[in-house]
């Protein structure tokens, strides 16, 4: 959808839900605004049988069970009373990193065109053996892209892997994109990997409260106050270059003060890819099944595109020896002089002083993450990190929409959620229906008996005098059809 500027429909809101975790009641109403865009953007009459999805990803992942639940009781409760969507208790729930993921990659995928029939040779085609299908021949289909996707706690990976590649359950994903379940062709296989704990922000976390612990022990074995004075910072390689900043644990504050090395930086964060000596691993030890590089495709989102494009300006298609040269003069720039050029306004309209501060880290995290944790070599040039492609805003939204509402229309939908967040009027549809059936009934019984008093009035008109009406509708029969008992 677009307005009347011809900009996309599009309205976010920060912070995500999850950080009303100690009051819930509040989660409506900080949504409200988000549900009135909508409602002035779907029109009036399209509300009830336009679906609603409020689905929560790893802010939401990171809760305790009960406060999601309370989050989601709120929403639950609340937003019916204020519009009329279609939205039953299935729509809003707490997806896990491996849907999200999936929605990812579909919604990509969608945009790029990949999904549909082709015949044109110049557009990248692959053989697909369909799962269950051992019998059919092989499909050639467009060849799809894979996602990478860093948001502030979580990071993802997502591509479509051959029938011949073995890969566990928990990492795979089985699904169907066709018109219908029986439509095989658009059978896909997706691997995908979702690492909690490897967003931008909470890797930044991770990496601070190490600080923290370890310089804490180091002071108390050698006698020393490092960190512990504003005149005695602990010098932090992934902070620009002069930038200070305190943290502050169990009571206790620890001064830092930014070095901006870059390299340096790369190197202390990499003990926290938790990467493990055995081949084809990733993050975490995590299996990672063979990538064909050199005939691949990838999509970077999120943290990939704002780590490239925000400050470095370099969004678009990715160059590892650029990024670093790039990276590497931020992070020496001081402080001062950074701050005088956002002040000018040389920076992404959206960047704030939150990512100028950050940026050296994030660049460095995305880089190894990047590079040593999903193993993509440094000469890689199939990397587009990207927020628009073809002027469409992609987040793994449109690919959830997609998904959900893939096999049947928007009028079976609304009467699938009716059904099970009303079922309390089963008994009432029972019945109604009923009554309808034996209304429909007589009044066709009615219909034919009034059409034959009708002729019969006619046939009385026109019969001449003397002759009985019963004797004109007999000579009126063809002979052997004339009933005997007339």
């Amino acid at each position: 959808m677009r307005d009347k500027n011809r900009k996309p429909v599009v309205m976010k809101i920060k912070p995500g839900i999850s950080e009303f975790a100690t009051s819930p009641e509040k989660v409506s109403d900080y949504i409200f605004p988000l549900l009135n865009f909508a409602a002035e953007h779907v029109p009036r009459a399209k509300h009830k049988e336009t679906p609603l999805y409020i689905l929560c990803t790893a802010g939401m992942r990171i809760l305790p069970e009960s406060q999601q639940k309370a989050i989601l009781e709120d929403l639950l409760t609340d937003i019916p009373v204020h519009f009329d969507f279609l939205f039953s208790d299935s729509h809003a729930e707490v997806i896990s990193g491996k849907q999200e993921g999936v929605y990812a990659w579909i919604g990509i995928n969608f945009v790029l065109g990949r999904f549909e029939h082709t015949e044109d040779e110049d557009d990248a085609l692959v053989e697909v053996h369909i799962p269950g299908s051992e019998n059919k021949e092989a499909i050639i289909r467009k060849r799809t892209v894979g996602i990478l996707d860093m948001g502030g706690v979580s990071t993802q990976i997502a591509y479509e892997v051959p029938k011949t590649e073995e890969v566990a359950k928990n990492l795979l994903a089985e699904f169907n994109l066709g018109c219908d379940a029986h439509q095989t062709e658009h059978v896909y296989r997706v691997y995908v990997a979702t690492f909690l704990g490897f967003g931008g922000n909470a890797a930044r976390q991770r990496y601070v409260d190490n600080i923290f612990t370890s310089t804490v022990f180091r002071n108390r074995l050698l006698g020393k106050q490092i960190g512990m004075t504003s005149d005695t910072p602990y010098l932090d390689p992934c902070l620009p270059f002069e930038v200070e900043e305190e943290i502050q644990q169990n009571g206790q504050v620890m001064y830092l003060r930014g070095t901006g090395d870059f390299t340096l930086c790369r190197d202390v964060i990499q003990p926290f890819m938790n990467k493990t000596n055995e081949t084809q691993t990733s993050l975490n030890g995590v299996y990672q099944p063979p990538l064909h590089f050199e005939n691949s495709e990838f999509y970077g989102f999120s943290e990939f595109y704002y780590c490239t494009e925000d400050v470095l300006r370099m969004g678009g298609d990715y160059n590892a020896t650029k990024f670093i040269k790039a990276a590497k003069d931020y992070c020496a720039t001081k402080w001062p002089v950074l701050r005088e050029h956002f002040d000018r306004g040389l920076y992404a309209s959206h960047a704030d002083l939150h990512r100028l501060k950050y940026q050296c880290f994030k660049s460095a995290w995305m880089y190894e993450v990047f590079h040593s944790g999903f193993s993509f070599p440094t000469n890689y040039g199939n990397l587009k990190t990207a927020l628009q492609v073809y002027d469409k805003e992609v987040q793994w939204t449109l690919g959830a929409i997609l998904y959900r509402t893939r096999f049947l229309p928007l009028r079976d939908i609304q009467q699938e959620n009716f059904r099970g967040s009303h079922s309390h009027w089963r008994g009432f549809s029972f019945v109604y229906n009923h009554y309808l059936f034996f209304a429909c009934f007589f009044v066709v019984l009615l219909a034919i008996l009034l059409y034959l008093l009708r002729l019969r009035r006619i046939h009385r008109r026109r019969l001449p005098s003397g002759v009985s009406p019963s004797l004109w509708i007999e000579e009126g029969l063809p002979p052997q059809k004339i009933p005997g008992d007339l």
